[in-house]
Order: structure tokens, then C-alpha cells, then sequence
């Protein structure tokens, strides 16, 4: 299948990679790629210049988003939250008709706060929007001809494409949007990634849910020291 990655930071990264040793023909889309390749420095997170990394993949393309998403069959947004709806509104037109699987969380960077909550790496980053509504609402509100799965947000990225690496795979991944089909799609994806309990929790809406659970994903990370799962028990 030809699947594009929006977004080069380390999720991205973890996916396109996984995509690409399951067979799959894989492109990563960047706002500029001529700009991407360009840099030298790791971002902000300590993460190594993409143009590194994309050595080691030699199968991997690295194109704009419209074009990535334009040739692919499949789109997986891994876009910074804060700039996910603009950037997908950009490119509505290649995304229509598409599932985009989408697992931004919309977090806000260095947020001013009353009371900050401090963390290992800065401040906490607030959530807009929060509660009334959430970041997988408005990206499926903003490409109404697109079929949205809100999916892989309750885990870091790097787990999500080896769940085997926490607990032997015995945890639980949620999906949550409005095409029954393109849901299950996505679910034979997570499969393949080696998933075995995914749990549909219904409409679109429920990504409210999942992108708030960020907050206590952080907390549970920073007790524990390391990667974990969460295990629904029926």
C-alpha cells in the first residue's frame, strides 16, 4: 500500500519505518523538504537531523505534504497539533476520499500558567482545545470528504509500532471516528503492527478522551521512569 506520514519528528519517524519494513511504499510529507534536508542541528527534543536518519532508509521519499498525500493511498498525520488543522486544510483536496489516521495530540508549547506543572523537560504543555471539543473533531470538521480515525494517541509512537516491547504486546490501543470501515482498516494496520487488543470507542468524539488522557500518560511516565501500556480489563 502506498501510505504517506505527515510530519518528521520522532513519531513520524517510528512510522514510517515500521510501514516500510512491513512492505509498504512510504513517503514523508514535510512543509519543505529542500528546507528539511537542509539542517544540521537536532530540533528541540535532541532528535537528529531527518536528513540523517533518511540515509538509513534509502526506500523512504521525502516529499511536500500535498504530494505525499496526493500519491498515497492511506495518510497518517503526525503534524505538530498546534499546526495540524491549517497545514490539513492546506491539502484538503488530496485527502478527500482518504482515511487519515490521525494521532496529534494538540498540546501548547510553554504555556503561562498560574500554577505550572513542572516537568523533566519544561513546563507541562496545556491542551487547546480541551473538553468541548478536541483536535481529531476539528480535523475531521475541516475535511468533511476525508474519513478521520483518531488512533495511537495513548502511547508513545515508538511503542505503537512495536507493542511487543512493553509487557509482551498484553495491552490495549483505541480507535475512535466516524466510517466504520476506515476504522477497520486502521485496525488491520495496528495488527500488523503486532496490536491484539483494539478497542473501537465509537464516534469521532471520543478523541476528546483520548487526547485528555495525555495529561495522565505524562504523570504515569514520569513515576514509572519509562515506556508502559494500559490494559483494558472487561
Amino acid at each position: 500500500m502506498k501510505i504517506a506520514v505527515l510530519g518528521t519528528g520522532g513519531g513520524g519517524r517510528a512510522h514510517a519505518a515500521k510501514l516500510l519494513e512491513l512492505g509498504h511504499e512510504v513517503t514523508v510529507g514535510t512543509r519543505d523538504s529542500q528546507v528539511t534536508l537542509g539542517r544540521t542541528q537536532p530540533d528541540f527534543m535532541g532528535i537528529e537531523p531527518f536528513g540523517q536518519w533518511l540515509a538509513d532508509y534509502p526506500g523512504i521519499e521525502l516529499r511536500n505534504f500535498a504530494v505525499a498525500a496526493e500519491d498515497a493511498e492511506l495518510v497518517i498525520n503526525g503534524i505538530d497539533g498546534y499546526h495540524a488543522v491549517d497545514v490539513l486544510s492546506g491539502i484538503a483536496e488530496h485527502l478527500a476520499g482518504k482515511i487519515l489516521m490521525d494521532y496529534a495530540v494538540p498540546f501548547v508549547h510553554n504555556p503561562e500558567r498560574a500554577h505550572p506543572w513542572p516537568t523533566p523537560w519544561g513546563v507541562m504543555p496545556a491542551l487547546d482545545p480541551v473538553d468541548h471539543d478536541s483536535l481529531g473533531e476539528r480535523i475531521q470538521r475541516a475535511l468533511p470528504e476525508a474519513k478521520v480515525v483518531k488512533a495511537c494517541v495513548t502511547q508513545e509512537q515508538e511503542t505503537v509500532v512495536d507493542p511487543g516491547s512493553v509487557g509482551g504486546g498484553d495491552h490495549t490501543m483505541f480507535v475512535a471516528g466516524e466510517d466504520a470501515e476506515a476504522k477497520q482498516q486502521v485496525i488491520a494496520l495496528l495488527r500488523s503492527y503486532g496490536w491484539e487488543d483494539v478497542l473501537d470507542l465509537g464516534p469521532i468524539v471520543c478523541s476528546r478522551g483520548m487526547e485528555m488522557y495525555s495529561h495522565l500518560h505524562s504523570a504515569i511516565g514520569f513515576a514509572v521512569g519509562g515506556r508502559f501500556g494500559i490494559k483494558v480489563v472487561r
